[in-house]
C-alpha cells in the first residue's frame, strides 16, 4: 500500500517551494507541484467525507491518482524542517548538478559517499570554532603565542571530528566528489585541497629548510597546521620509501595539532605501501590513520572517464611517426613560431633541460623525459610554466622498462592534476602499452601455457609489480579521458581564462 501524505507534510512542502524555490532542482520542483495540484482538486472530496473510514478511503483514492514520484517528493517533504531547507553541503550541490545536467543521474556508490561527506561537512559546521577552521577568529599574534607555549610545554590537541578517507577503483568520482565537498566549505575556512605528490614534495622541501632542528618534522607540521586545518590530499599512493618512513611521524604531529584529513586513494588503508622495503616501520601510520579517519569504499565498477568520446586528440598509434608529431606541435605553437631549448627550475634548485619549448608547448622524447632520474618533482616544475607536453615514442612497458613505466604513471597523474594537454606517438593503444605489467594475485591467477618454452616466456614478458598493477587501470582511465574530446575542450577553457 502506498504510503499517506499528512497534511502537516504538504503544509511543509507549501512553505518550502514558497520560500526557498531556489534551493531545489527543477526535477524535485516540478514533482512537489504535482503533488500540491493533485491534492488540492481532490480537497473538497475529502471535506465532504465523513470522519470515519471512508476519510481513509478518500485519502487513499487522491494517492492513486498520482505517480509513485511525486509520493516520494512529499515523503521527503514530510522530514523537511526548517533547517533542512536552509542546509548546505556536497548533497545540496550534487543534485543541483544533476538536475542541471551537469552530472549523470546519481550514481548509488557515490550517494553513499557523499553522506559521508555530508556528515563530515555538517560536523565541521558545527565545531568550527572548537577545530579553530576560521582563519580570522584566532589572531596571528594567538597563533604563535600557542605555537611558542607548545615548544616549551607539548600538548595534544586532537579534533574531535574524525576526517574520511575515500578509496575505490578508477574513474569512479573520488576526486570531483572531494572536490565538490572541498568548494562547498568557506573561503575563510583555514583548508588545503593539493594533490598527494606535491603535498610530499613540499614537506621534503620544508624539512630541507630546517634541517638541524631536533625535530624537523614537528616544525613542518605545525606550519601546515597553521595553514591548513582541514587537509585534502588527492590520490593518496605510498610508493617511495623516504615518504614510508617519515608519514608515521608527520601525520602525528598533524593529528595532534588539530589536522582532519580528507583523501582519495586506490587502495585499502591496509594495502598501502604493499610489499615496500621496511613496511613494519609504515604499520603504525596505518593504524592512527584508521583510528583518525572514516574509511569508505566506493564500490562502483563505472569509469566514467572511458565514457566520454574518446578518440579525439593527439594520441598516435606506430612508430617513424616522429614528422607528424613535429608537425602537429608546430600546429599549436603557430607556424612562425621557433621552438628553442629551454631550462624548467624545479625545487631546491634543481633545473630541467627542454629540448623545445614555446608558447606554452613542450617538446621531449619519451626517453629524456622517463629514462632519466626524475620524479614528481621534475613534472610539476615542467607544467608550472607549459601546459602542452609533446611527447615522442612512448613504448610498451614491461619487466625491462619498469622503472620507466613507474616515471609515465608519475607523468600522466601530474598532467592530468594539472589539466595538461598531450600529443604523444605510442607503439600501442593504452591498455596493450601496460598489458604486461600485473599484480601478484593476477599472476597467479594466470592459466599456466601447455608447453615449458611459451609459459617461460609468458613468465620473462611479465612485470609482476603490485603498484604499478594498481596503478594501471587509473593511467589507462586518464590517458583515455587526456584524450577525449571533453577533455581538450576544458583545456582550452582553462587556457583561455
Amino acid at each position: 500500500m502506498r504510503p499517506i501524505v499528512r497534511s502537516s507534510s504538504l503544509s511543509r512542502l507549501r512553505w518550502a517551494l514558497r520560500n526557498n524555490q531556489e534551493r531545489y532542482s527543477s526535477t524535485f520542483y516540478s514533482k512537489s507541484q504535482k503533488l500540491l495540484i493533485g491534492v488540492n482538486q481532490n480537497q473538497a472530496l475529502v471535506k465532504n467525507t465523513n470522519s470515519d473510514n471512508s476519510s481513509l478511503y478518500w485519502r487513499l483514492s487522491i494517492l492513486r491518482g498520482l505517480s509513485a514520484e511525486a509520493i516520494e517528493a512529499a515523503d521527503l517533504a514530510a522530514r523537511l524542517t526548517s533547517s533542512d531547507v536552509n542546509r548546505t553541503g556536497p548533497l545540496v550541490e550534487y543534485e543541483r548538478r544533476i538536475s542541471d545536467g551537469e552530472l549523470m543521474t546519481g550514481d548509488i556508490c557515490q550517494i553513499g559517499a557523499l553522506r559521508e561527506l555530508q556528515r563530515l561537512h555538517d560536523e565541521l559546521v558545527e565545531s568550527v570554532d572548537t577545530c579553530r577552521l576560521d582563519r580570522y577568529n584566532t589572531s596571528d599574534k594567538s597563533s604563535r603565542s600557542r605555537w611558542f607555549w607548545s615548544r616549551l610545554m607539548p600538548q595534544s590537541s586532537y579534533s574531535p571530528v574524525k576526517g574520511l578517507y575515500l578509496y575505490g577503483g578508477v574513474g569512479t568520482g573520488k576526486t570531483m566528489l572531494m572536490d565538490l565537498f572541498f568548494d562547498q566549505l568557506p573561503c575563510t575556512w583555514k583548508k588545503q585541497r593539493i594533490h598527494f605528490h606535491d603535498f610530499m614534495l613540499k614537506v621534503h622541501s620544508s624539512l630541507q629548510k630546517h634541517k638541524g632542528l631536533s625535530d624537523p618534522l614537528e616544525v613542518v607540521a605545525q606550519e601546515i597546521a597553521h595553514d591548513a586545518i582541514l587537509l585534502c590530499l588527492d590520490e593518496f599512493m605510498v610508493t617511495d620509501v623516504a615518504d614510508a618512513l617519515i608519514l608515521n611521524r608527520l601525520f602525528g604531529h598533524l593529528f595532534s595539532n588539530g589536522v582532519i584529513l580528507v583523501a582519495t586513494s586506490n587502495r585499502n588503508p591496509d594495502k598501502l605501501y604493499e610489499g615496500g622495503l621496511q613496511r613494519d616501520l609504515f604499520l603504525p601510520f596505518i593504524s592512527s590513520l584508521k583510528e583518525r579517519n572514516v574509511v569508505h569504499e566506493i564500490g562502483s565498477s563505472v569509469d566514467y572517464r572511458k565514457l566520454t568520446s574518446a578518440e579525439q586528440g593527439f594520441y598516435f598509434i606506430g612508430k617513424d611517426l616522429s614528422t607528424l608529431l613535429k608537425q602537429k606541435f608546430q600546429e599549436l605553437i603557430g607556424d612562425n613560431v621557433v621552438a628553442r631549448p629551454q631550462v624548467v627550475e624545479v625545487v631546491m634548485g634543481r633545473k630541467l633541460q627542454v629540448p623545445l619549448g614555446a608558447n606554452g608547448c613542450a617538446y621531449f622524447p619519451f626517453e629524456e623525459l622517463c629514462d632519466r632520474p626524475l620524479g614528481a618533482a621534475d613534472y610539476f616544475g615542467l607544467f608550472k610554466k607549459f601546459h602542452t607536453l609533446a611527447l615522442e615514442g612512448i613504448p610498451v612497458f614491461g619487466l625491462h622498462n619498469r622503472t620507466a613505466a613507474y616515471r609515465f604513471v608519475t607523468l600522466v597523474d601530474v598532467m592530468y592534476e594539472n589539466r595538461a594537454r598531450l600529443l604523444c606517438t605510442a607503439e600501442a593503444s593504452p591498455e596493450e602499452l601496460l598489458e604486461k605489467i600485473v599484480t601478484i594475485s593476477e599472476a597467479k591467477s594466470m592459466a599456466p601455457r601447455t608447453s615449458s618454452r611459451s609459459r617461460k616466456n609468458d613468465v620473462s614478458e611479465l612485470c609482476v609489480d603490485n603498484e604499478l598493477g594498481f596503478a594501471k587501470e587509473r593511467t589507462i582511465s586518464r590517458l583515455t579521458e587526456m584524450n577525449s574530446k571533453e577533455y581538450l575542450e576544458q583545456h582550452a577553457i582553462t587556457q583561455n581564462l
